[in-house]
């Protein structure tokens, strides 16, 4: 008589343990797939809301003339002043912050590393990445807004460097951390001091991951309403130099985030439709400073 021998325990539960891996892996991938489609969704539905409402209001008015002081109109002004103010604000916010930031992430990535201060930094770091942005604002207005009395544009700056600092930190660390220790180590068996090294053998080797950090960085804040809304206000004018009511030191400053929420809020339809204008600017300049950043900084393009 033939008998057949039973599968081996063993056998058995590698089967077994074969078909719920692969289940798992199955259900894994069709839930990750799920919320990708959701999530490119929203952000297209969002993004084509934005530009269907705000190309109307894109035209030479809206990008040569200053904003309406009367807003019962209805044609012929812009926000000319308000996209000026922006970018200077943004400039000396990655004035202030771009360079603060990128040395402290030098100290943790070369010097600092596992040390106490290090670590304290770098744990300071994160706790304020953290931080709402409306907590930066008020922040910058009691140091900034009160003492002097009045909002002025370069407390804005001030606000908006200090949400860009540690990001900048921590992403020069990161970056600092991939250049290949065997370049530190051939500088230094050179000769050179490790303040040299550091600058030019480590930093000129990352550049291009420091210099799309830095993009980033800017590109964090360029949409921040919040902190504007304690510092730098808004205004229908233009800025008249450094000093003075109109002046980016003395007064308040135009800008394109504050300005559409107030407009979003008005009851008057051209006032909706220059905010939907600047909301559309927005986001082509963000997304813009992302693409041109990749395209440029790739990943393996020598320079």
């Amino acid at each position: 008589m033939s008998s057949i021998a039973p599968s081996a325990p063993g056998v058995v539960m590698r089967r077994r343990s074969s078909v719920r891996r692969k289940a798992a892996d199955l259900v894994i991938k069709v839930l990750s797939w799920v919320g990708a489609v959701i999530g490119i969704a929203v952000m297209g539905l969002m993004v084509w809301e934005v530009v269907v409402r705000g190309a109307a209001a894109l035209n030479w008015d809206f990008f040569t003339k200053s904003m309406p002081q009367d807003f019962t109109v209805t044609s012929g002004y812009g926000m000319a002043n308000a996209i000026v103010g922006t970018l200077v604000i943004t400039f000396f916010a990655a004035l202030i912050g771009i360079p603060v930031g990128f040395l402290g992430g030098v100290y943790l990535a070369e010097f600092g590393r596992n040390g106490r201060v290090a670590t304290s930094v770098r744990g300071i770091a994160n706790v304020v990445m953290g931080v709402p942005s409306i907590i930066v604002g008020v922040f910058a207005y009691a140091i900034l807004v009160k003492p002097f009395g009045h909002y002025s544009g370069i407390a804005g700056s001030v606000a908006l460097a200090f949400i860009m600092l540690p990001v900048m930190a921590r992403t020069t660390e990161d970056i600092l951390n991939l250049v290949p220790n065997e370049l530190r180590e051939s500088g230094l068996a050179m000769g050179a001091p490790r303040w040299r090294v550091t600058l030019g053998v480590v930093c000129r080797a990352a550049r291009g991951g420091l210099i799309t950090g830095a993009t980033l960085a800017v590109v964090r804040v360029a949409g921040e309403t919040a902190p504007l809304l304690f510092t730098a206000l808004a205004s229908p004018y233009w800025l008249s130099g450094l000093f003075g009511p109109s002046g980016f030191f003395g007064g308040p400053t135009a800008n394109l985030t504050k300005t559409m929420w107030d407009y979003m809020q008005s009851p008057y339809d051209y006032l909706i439709q220059l905010a939907w204008g600047a909301a559309l600017v927005i986001i082509i300049a963000v997304l813009g400073m992302n693409i041109l950043v990749r395209l440029v900084f790739q990943r393996g393009q020598k320079w």
